[in-house]
């Protein structure tokens, strides 16, 4: 197998997994590389918040798609598939077995799934972005439920740039379903995935305490070297986890307390969300993340198959 997506929500240990695979790959005789799946990580400069991985502690293995935006660029999830199908193509090539590591369940989605993006109209984007910016999510969200109660079902209400993308491509290509994910996706190419999951109870208790460690970093001090870069200019970085309550802090708009408890609880919602999405991926091999001799079983197991 030539593809492996190791997915599942944050915190859940993707990182380490999908270097304990590339080592176990190693041992058959195969080479791996990784391609980062995290939206977040795109971005250059946003290490702590986003839990990239040193350079030093890959082991060796490459990586791709890291640090390729800068904090000023929007992500994209067209151009981010483009990218990374071109990456696995060229790995694949190469040799290697392509390991696809991330949480963002769209951009894991958009490579694995023969999902095609529908063009965007400039003058209908402004028009919404501009709603948008007036009336926010709530009430651009409450339109597309009304036109597509299960579009909107799928979509976060308070994810504006998602809410809007639904409505243009809605009102573009005059069907509601072309802003949804098939529900029987055909894939792009042949391959596994890997969905590691974790006792939400003790799934909590890791991430409430990975925000300390952010700060404890020093994200603050990060965003702080971001600021020049144009953060507060960047329409997704700025917005990001963490990112967005440490600039607040920085700026004197949310005391520290406040800043570390908001983005608890937003990283919680986000991984409850995380969990939602990939179970939608029926013919994962599920691990529980936390069980080491299931993780090693399942290291044997995916190096053994062809």
């Amino acid at each position: 197998m030539s593809l492996i997506a190791v997915v599942g929500a944050t915190g859940t240990g993707k990182s380490a997994f999908a270097l304990d695979l590339a080592d176990a790959l190693e041992r058959t005789g195969r080479r791996a590389e990784v391609v980062n799946a995290d939206a977040m990580q795109l971005y250059r400069g946003m290490d702590i918040g986003t839990a990239k991985l040193p350079v030093d502690e890959r082991r060796g293995v490459p990586h791709h798609l890291l640090d390729v935006l800068d904090v000023t660029d929007e992500a994209s999830v067209a151009e981010y598939q483009s990218l990374a199908r071109a990456r696995i193509d060229s790995i694949v090539d190469g040799g290697a077995v392509a390991l696809l590591v991330g949480g963002s369940g769209l951009y894991v989605s958009s490579v694995i799934h023969d999902f095609r993006f529908p063009g965007t109209d400039p003058e209908v984007r402004a028009r919404l972005e501009s709603e948008l910016a007036e009336h926010g999510p709530g009430m651009l969200h409450a339109r597309l439920r009304g036109i597509d109660a299960e579009t909107a079902a799928k979509v976060d209400p308070q994810n504006g740039r998602r809410v809007v993308r639904a409505l243009e491509v809605i009102e573009v290509t005059g069907e509601p379903a072309a802003a949804r994910l098939p529900d029987e996706p055909v894939p792009w190419r042949e391959h596994r995935i890997v969905h590691l999951r974790s006792d939400r109870g003790a799934l909590v208790e890791r991430l409430d305490e990975r925000v300390h460690g952010m700060w404890r970093q020093g994200i603050v001090d990060e965003v702080r070297g971001l600021v020049p870069l144009g953060l507060e200019r960047g329409v997704t970085a700025r917005k990001a986890i963490g990112y967005a309550q440490a600039l607040a802090e920085l700026q004197g708009r949310m005391p520290r307390a406040d800043a570390v408890a908001e983005t608890q609880q937003l990283t919680r919602t986000y991984a409850r969300r995380q969990v939602g999405w990939f179970k939608r991926y029926r013919h994962a091999a599920v691990i529980d993340a936390d069980d080491v001799a299931a993780r090693g079983a399942e290291l044997a197991r995916q190096a053994a198959l062809d």
